[in-house]
């Protein structure tokens, strides 16, 4: 740790990244229970000390430099740690009570969730959950969920986003199905293949056909937007399925095809709405998902 390279303390740190999430001086002033002119001495402070500018003036509000957006993301880590610290310490994480819901992909509620939920049910056992299994984009600023996990960025400007590390998917199937249809390594074998996939399967085969596998499709001989029962499908010897990965590592009887393809990469989001800041069971679900996930993962977001 070189520490003569830290120049600035936890207050302006604080300071900076409220303003970022609160989007002016008087709120974050607000949420912090301090000042405006303290918030802004501090936010000024830290500027002096990193030698960068943080926020320009336009008009009466405040936009954020590049230098600004490159900062948050690190700081932002450091908010979490801090508040996971401050609970540590505190000794309150089992008294933290109440239901919180999470909406997320029926496949990834199924197999990625459960190991997760495990944990935090050791460390914060009076926090109930409700798991909204959907593969529709669950609206957070109507409340239909205080948690939502997904695989793309959210547009909407109140709502609190973080990248977590990338999964990945690749194509799956049965030895028992390779045994009859023979193994497909290459786009040239793909021919000789079922496949399944969604409901849509032009969106399928355009995805596909982006990454080099020309699929008829009519090749698509099962199609649901499920993606359990797509899993359980391809483990019924039904056919080939683009699957998430690291689900079937101790399933003897499912293998990977096409070896020669490249797998698939897909981000993770894990978005809420401004609450996280105020209430602590949202904040102790939304840190043990982003860690859990991000384990799952394991890849860098790029």
């Amino acid at each position: 740790m070189n520490w003569q390279a830290v120049s600035f303390d936890w207050n302006q740190i604080r300071a900076f990244l409220a303003t970022a999430e609160e989007g002016s001086l008087s709120a974050a002033a607000r949420a912090l229970g301090s000042t405006q002119p303290t918030l802004g001495r501090q936010v000024s402070a830290l500027e002096q000390a990193l030698g960068i500018t943080l926020f320009e003036r336009a008009g009466r509000s405040l936009v954020m430099t590049s230098a600004g957006q490159d900062l948050l993301e690190h700081v932002q880590a450091m908010g979490d740690a801090a508040s996971r610290i401050s609970m540590v310490a505190s000794g309150q994480s089992q008294d933290v009570s109440g239901t919180v819901s999470i909406t997320a992909s029926d496949l990834l509620a199924a197999h990625f969730l459960p190991s997760i939920v495990s944990e935090l049910r050791d460390t914060a056992p009076k926090i109930n959950l409700d798991i909204v299994a959907s593969n529709r984009l669950e609206n957070l600023t109507r409340r239909d969920a205080d948690i939502a996990i997904r695989h793309v960025q959210p547009d909407q400007p109140d709502l609190i986003a973080r990248r977590l590390s990338d999964f990945h998917a690749t194509f799956y199937a049965t030895k028992a199905y390779v045994a009859r249809h023979g193994l497909p390594v290459t786009a040239d074998d793909v021919a000789a293949h079922i496949f399944l996939g969604p409901r849509d399967v032009t969106q399928m085969s355009d995805f596909l056909a982006q990454r080099g596998l020309q699929i008829a499709q009519d090749q698509f001989r099962l199609r649901s937007d499920s993606g359990v029962v797509l899993s359980e499908m391809m483990r019924a010897g039904l056919g080939i399925a683009v699957l998430p990965g690291g689900l079937w590592q101790n399933d003897k009887d499912v293998q990977p095809v096409f070896a020669g393809l490249e797998p698939v990469h897909f981000p993770v989001w894990l978005v809420t709405h401004r609450e996280l800041r105020t209430s602590r069971r949202i904040r102790i679900v939304f840190d043990a998902l982003a860690e859990g996930l991000t384990q799952l993962g394991g890849e860098t977001p790029a």
